[in-house]
């Protein structure tokens, strides 16, 4: 299972939100390339940056930051604002690795075909997050009408291989991640589902390790605030 600490990029700088709600920011660090070194330096095989200014339509210069994320050698998983294939090609061109497909996968589902047939199945994942079991949308501030297991299934047809489920009202809380729903996702789906949102002590890792069936973990709050050390959360996850 890999273990992706998170950096969520508002203004250039690495913040936290709760429960996804803007107004719930705290700043953890100026200076975002030296927190993925740290990560690095720490054992991290993979980075997981959300860009929120384009999330929420804001402009922003968060490309540039990324290029200065991915220069420290790790791939980069990056989402927020990826709404046409353009938007994907820069960010490519920008360092990432796979870009992660929240808004664009429901408004617009034939694009997640086309990003699958030009850039490959490794490079894209899908988000599903949702609140009170539908799919949100627009930097988690509006609801659609399907269940994350509705749109995994759609996905899946049309090629995509990765996803990542977030219960909103668990993000930034330390109140446990949801092990059950993210497992119960991944055998609905038979999608790779990496779990996210309120990651918070070893036990979550160990539990979502027990599962089977759950791909990658992402761990944001808890890293930042000292209450797991990401070298635990990787010694737990790969064990």
């Amino acid at each position: 299972m890999i273990i992706y600490p998170a950096l969520d990029l508002k203004s250039g700088q690495v913040v936290r939100l709760k429960e996804g709600i803007d107004a719930n920011t705290t700043v953890f660090s100026t200076d975002p390339a030296r927190v993925a070194q740290e990560f690095a330096d720490r054992g991290a095989q993979w980075l997981h940056v959300v860009n929120l200014d384009g999330a929420f339509a804001r402009a922003n210069d968060n490309l540039r930051v990324l290029r200065q994320i991915a220069a420290v050698g790790l791939p980069v998983q990056f989402g927020g604002g990826l709404r046409s294939l353009a938007d994907m090609t820069t960010a490519f061109e920008h360092g990432a690795a796979r870009v992660v497909l929240g808004t664009a996968a429901v408004r617009n589902p034939e694009l997640v075909r086309e990003a699958v047939n030009v850039f490959g199945a490794d490079r894209v994942c899908v988000g599903l997050d949702s609140r009170d079991g539908n799919v949100t949308t627009h930097g988690w501030t509006e609801q659609s009408a399907m269940t994350p297991a509705e749109l995994g299934r759609a996905v899946a047809t049309v090629g995509v291989r990765h996803a990542l489920f977030t219960d909103v009202s668990r993000d930034g809380m330390l109140t446990g991640v949801n092990v059950d729903a993210t497992a119960a996702l991944a055998h609905d789906t038979g999608l790779s589902v990496i779990a996210s949102g309120g990651v918070s002590s070893l036990d979550d890792i160990r539990r979502l390790a027990a599962s089977g069936v759950i791909a990658g973990a992402i761990i944001g709050m808890a890293l930042y605030t000292g209450a797991l050390r990401l070298e635990d959360a990787i010694r737990e996850g790969t064990a």
